[in-house]
């Protein structure tokens, strides 16, 4: 069953060495690694990393982190790849970034990875998708996302793609979504557009995607309406013109 969720950016920023001996995304890395922390501490039985890619594949437990695609070599990095078999698959940036926190954070346990591909995907498949997976295993074995990706990429002058003065009113509608986490908030972050999302470089649609079929599969505890998804938002923040969000979700029958 899904039991939680973290929400983190997947820059290769937030990983140390990545931009050299600068440190620029410092409190936003903290964050996620305390989010990261306090899904952990729910003891989930596997967990799925679930990040943007090229396109859509799954790669179960045999991706290993690599920012190599991103143009980062490996030994370049502070947090190193841990070794792995000959028939691994290297990962995509978002994919290695989430892996990379995750494995920071003191996690050994079973791991498998989900890549949704750009552009303008089924978000009904995509719902499906997290479903499936909150309902993979045993029913009384915890599952746990690690969703990476970040809202959009146009705030101001300094951001990595051209201004959209939508950027501020969209992120702002999406971020209270996140922080409330109810029926009617998981509604309109599933009703939020594709071809939108492209238009302004949200990176975290496809995977928000998976984490609501995932949620809205979750068991609902006798008596309630609901799953009982509790959100918390650790930072929400736009410092290089991107806007990041680090969050948790936790259902209220993980918590028992």
């Amino acid at each position: 069953m899904f039991a939680a969720a973290a929400l983190v950016p997947e820059t290769a920023l937030l990983v140390p060495g990545a931009a050299g001996r600068a440190d620029v995304l410092g409190k936003v890395r903290e964050a996620a690694l305390t989010a990261l922390a306090r899904v952990l501490d729910q003891a989930p039985d596997m967990v799925v990393v679930v990040a943007p890619g090229p396109v859509d594949r799954v790669l179960g437990e045999d991706a290993r982190p690599s920012l190599a695609a991103a143009g980062i070599p490996d030994d370049a990095l502070g947090w190193r790849p841990a070794q792995s078999g000959p028939e691994s698959v290297a990962a995509g940036p978002g994919a290695s970034v989430a892996l990379l926190l995750l494995a920071a954070a003191g996690w050994r346990g079973p791991t498998a990875t989900v890549e949704v591909g750009g552009g303008t995907a089924d978000p009904v498949r995509l719902r499906a998708q997290g479903a499936a997976l909150a309902r993979s295993t045993e029913p009384s074995a915890k599952i746990a996302l690690v969703v990476a990706g970040s809202l959009s990429a146009r705030h101001g002058h300094d951001a990595p793609l051209a201004e959209d003065p939508q950027a501020v009113t969209v992120d702002a509608e999406l971020l209270e979504a996140i922080a409330d986490a109810g029926p009617q908030a998981r509604a309109l972050l599933a009703g939020s557009s594709a071809e939108m999302a492209q238009r302004l470089a949200i990176s975290l649609w496809g995977p928000m995607q998976v984490l609501l079929g995932a949620a809205d599969a979750a068991p609902v505890p006798p008596g309630a309406p609901d799953a009982g998804v509790t959100a918390e938002v650790l930072i929400a923040d736009a410092p290089l013109g991107a806007q990041y969000v680090v969050a948790t979700w936790l259902t209220a029958q993980a918590a028992r």
